[in-house]
């Protein structure tokens, strides 16, 4: 009897090696496949609210998981100014970005006037850094705006990646 339910168990294991699909799991995007903008999709109650889109320019399928980095930037330079964003907790799902499609994270932005100008340190900003996920080079979305240079003052939210 042990032997019949070990040559089941093999059995089965191996039909599920023969049956496993033949292609093997998209790479991880990055900075060569996907290229950043943003959209801006409304505003309200001293925030903004948009999206950071990310666009797959290359003729291969990729795949994103998660949270990039984003930051606001400015000194015409790319010097970070303020806090980089927080997460907004949400689902976080593996995404196969095929050439051509998009997935896009979530941006809410707070106006920095609430804050008094001692302690918001208002600077003009060139626009956003953003990384993506396990990624250590950044790319540069123009939106020029006004931040807070105070890294306690957190003005920036996203979401992690999903699709549009």
């Amino acid at each position: 009897m042990t032997k019949f339910l070990m040559s089941l168990l093999l059995a089965a294991g191996l039909s599920t090696l023969v049956g496993a699909p033949a292609h093997a799991a998209a790479p991880e995007c990055t900075n060569a496949e996907l290229v950043a903008s943003y959209r801006s999709t409304g505003s309200g109650m001293s925030h903004e609210f948009g999206r950071i889109v990310l666009r797959n320019v290359s003729d291969t399928a990729c795949s994103i998981r998660g949270y990039g980095g984003l930051s606001y930037v400015g000194g015409g330079d790319g010097t970070q100014v303020g806090a980089a964003a927080t997460r907004t907790s949400g689902p976080v799902r593996s995404i196969l970005v095929r050439p051509g499609k998009r997935v896009v994270s979530e941006v809410s932005a707070s106006d920095f006037s609430p804050y008094p100008r001692h302690r918001c340190r208002p600077a003009h900003v060139d626009g956003f850094r953003v990384y993506l996920p396990d990624e250590d080079r950044a790319q540069f979305v123009a939106h020029p705006t006004t931040g807070c240079r105070n890294d306690r003052v957190h003005l920036l939210a996203h979401r992690a990646f999903a699709r549009p």
